[in-house]
């Protein structure tokens, strides 16, 4: 009976092992498929990451914060660029105004004064003398003739006399080079500045350039001067209005 019982134990417990092992060997197998699934589903997920773009970015957007905005530094100094085109756009009215304002007083054509009315403010700035003043000279001197000659030589809008001033005109080609008017108006502006600064005051240095130093009453003078009044009116105006 003992030998009996003690042999049934046995078999109850090799039975209970054999149980233990398959279920241990049943649960290593689900969690093996459970491991392979999400292997698999991690994989397909890293090819379609490669092989989309689209679905990459997708992806990508959802697991990385989109970065702070910064704007660079060539962007905050843009007030300057915009500053200066105001201040082009203000003088391209101002000379707009001018050149209609002589149009006018003395039946010039439009596009001849403009062409004139440019180039006064280019020299103008190259040898720092007011274009306002070159303008008004222009007018008393040739009343805007870039053809303009008189009986004692003088030449072009500005009526310079090239035996005066040969070094200048010779950078040009010579006294016909005068009736260009750029060439006119950067010749006779450099001579203008030059009798500025070495006389010292704008009444004086017209009279020379006149050629009437000696004349007491100073008429040329007054006259360039009353014209270029004329014009500074008219432009406040114009600013007034804007």
């Amino acid at each position: 009976m003992e030998a009996t019982s003690h042999m049934e134990a046995t078999s109850h417990m090799e039975a209970t092992g054999n149980a233990v092992r398959m279920s241990g060997i049943a649960a290593a197998v689900r969690l093996f498929a459970v491991t392979r699934g999400v292997l698999s589903l991690v994989g397909l997920a890293a090819v379609l990451v490669i092989g989309m773009p689209q679905s990459r970015e997708l992806l990508w957007g959802t697991l990385t914060p989109e970065p702070i905005d910064v704007a660079p530094a060539s962007t905050v100094s843009a007030a300057g660029p915009i500053q200066g085109s105001a201040r082009e756009a203000a003088q391209q009215l101002r000379q707009r105004a001018v050149a209609e304002f002589i149009a006018k007083r003395y039946r010039v054509a439009d596009d001849a004064v403009a062409r004139f009315v440019s180039e006064a403010y280019s020299a103008g700035h190259r040898f720092g003398v007011d274009p306002l003043l070159i303008i008004s000279v222009m007018a008393i001197e040739s009343r805007f003739n870039p053809v303009a000659q008189s009986n004692l030589g003088a030449k072009g809008l500005m009526q310079v006399i090239p035996k005066y001033h040969p070094e200048k005109v010779s950078e040009y080609g010579g006294a016909e080079a005068l009736l260009n008017p750029e060439v006119n108006i950067q010749v006779g502006t450099q001579i203008l500045h030059e009798y500025l600064r070495r006389f010292g005051g704008t009444q004086a240095a017209l009279q020379v350039y006149a050629g009437a130093a000696e004349e007491p009453t100073a008429q040329y003078a007054s006259k360039v001067l009353a014209e270029r009044s004329r014009l500074e009116h008219m432009l406040k105006r114009v600013n007034d209005q804007a």
